[in-house]
């Protein structure tokens, strides 16, 4: 039982220094983590039921996690080669595209959730 509380101990370092990294690395991930400094706290106070703010908050959370993977492929096609190869374009082309659907997802999400509010013409 030690040794698992150990190794859980351990990963949640390791997670915690993957974190940090790619804060101080990488400028996407700091501008996508300040969007959910305000879309989070945003998404917990709209007149929303639970199920719909767990919605809007999932889908800013799936942004930083793709871009935080996004991160990790390019780091290890790095780490081999520096050089250009089209497999590695690939690669971090297609990183590159799951960020960008996960924040297509992020849009659609908000819109539909909240399109009440942004588009509700106000009654005079």
């Amino acid at each position: 039982m030690k040794t698992y509380i150990f190794q859980i101990w351990n990963a949640f370092g390791h997670s915690k220094d993957g974190l940090i990294s790619t804060f101080r690395k990488e400028i996407s991930f700091r501008l996508e983590l300040l969007m959910a400094v305000v879309l989070i706290p945003l998404a917990s106070v709209l007149p929303l039921e639970v199920i719909e703010k767990m919605l809007l908050i999932t889908s800013v959370l799936i942004v930083l996690i793709v871009e935080l993977l996004n991160t990790a492929v390019e780091c290890v096609i790095d780490r081999i080669s520096t050089e250009y190869h089209l497999l590695s374009k690939r690669a971090k082309d297609a990183g590159s595209a799951a960020v960008l659907l996960s924040f297509l997802l992020l849009g659609i999400t908000w819109l539909v959730l909240c399109h009440d509010f942004l588009f509700k013409l106000p009654t005079w």
